[in-house]
């Protein structure tokens, strides 16, 4: 499996090439038959052989030496991230992350860290891209989510299939085509995770966009970024966002969103925060009643 996918990886970045990107002179009048590069013109930018490359996208060429990836990483013009992947794809990469299913527990600390952001909406994923904790903000800017179970609070899975979460993200597309590739890259990094590979078939069934996006395979890793959001009560959220991942607990990956100081959007996550305060005290004071 880990060759076909090197294959269809290299395959597809491949035809996202063309001869003028990379310097290839082209033969005027002469047409070409496929999109992208040649398979000769990637073994020749690589130093290898058209045969051995072609058994490589075919994934009947073994073991690539770190050599040859290097090369084609070179020839393909791979980003750092796309590198990375390459190398896991082939099975040089590091394998110390690929444990299997992840059910990481928050640490007090952690926890406390988290839900002492008051106007930064926050939470923590783990290694199978479920979110094991969320800050009350959070839950206030992402109700339908945080309302889940456990095991269904996957910012994949709601993204793409819940329809509600097309009128949440403002660029719904970019921001579920985004979900994808980090999907791809922990596909690669953990083969041996029975939770997202389950979440990949169950998107290829039920996502309609989803299984061209997917044979697309392209991958990305952002850790800082920004996304507009509506919220139904206070309308549109335009917030900054950082990912940490701490030293302690490798399996874990805090997002926080920020919005400019001073900026509509801190005043619009100042207001929700004052609404989601007193709705509480609210919910409590008719308890209290109640009983």
């Amino acid at each position: 499996m880990a060759n076909k996918e090197l294959g269809d990886f290299l395959r597809a970045r491949r035809t996202r090439l063309t001869p003028e990107e990379i310097g290839l002179p082209v033969e005027l009048g002469v047409g070409r038959r496929v999109t992208g590069l040649r398979r000769a013109e990637v073994a020749r930018l690589a130093g290898v052989s058209a045969e051995y490359y072609t058994r490589l996208e075919q994934g009947r060429a073994g073991q690539a030496s770190e050599q040859v990836l290097l090369a084609l990483s070179d020839a393909l013009r791979l980003d750092d991230v796309e590198r990375r992947h390459l190398f896991t794809l082939a099975g040089t990469a590091s394998r110390a992350r690929d444990r299997g299913e992840h059910s990481a527990r928050l640490r007090p600390a952690m926890r406390q860290v988290l839900e002492s952001m008051d106007l930064c909406p926050a939470y923590v994923r783990d290694g199978n891209l479920e979110i094991v904790a969320g800050n009350a903000l959070w839950a206030l800017v992402f109700p339908d989510i945080a309302t889940l179970p456990r095991r269904e609070r996957n910012m994949v899975r709601w993204t793409l299939l819940d329809p509600r979460a097309r009128l949440v993200w403002c660029d719904w597309e970019r921001v579920a085509r985004d979900y994808v590739h980090v999907l791809r890259l922990a596909a690669a990094d953990q083969p041996r995770n029975q939770r997202i590979t389950n979440l990949i078939g169950e998107l290829m069934v039920r996502s309609p966009e989803f299984p061209a996006w997917w044979s697309e395979h392209r991958v990305h890793e952002r850790s800082t970024g920004r996304k507009r959001i509506h919220h139904h009560i206070v309308g549109d959220l335009e917030l900054q966002f950082e990912i940490f991942t701490p030293v302690a607990d490798p399996s874990l990956s805090m997002l926080v969103y920020s919005a400019p100081t001073g900026s509509p959007s801190e005043e619009r996550l100042r207001l929700l925060a004052s609404w989601g305060s007193e709705h509480t005290a609210t919910a409590r004071r008719g308890a209290d009643a109640d009983s």
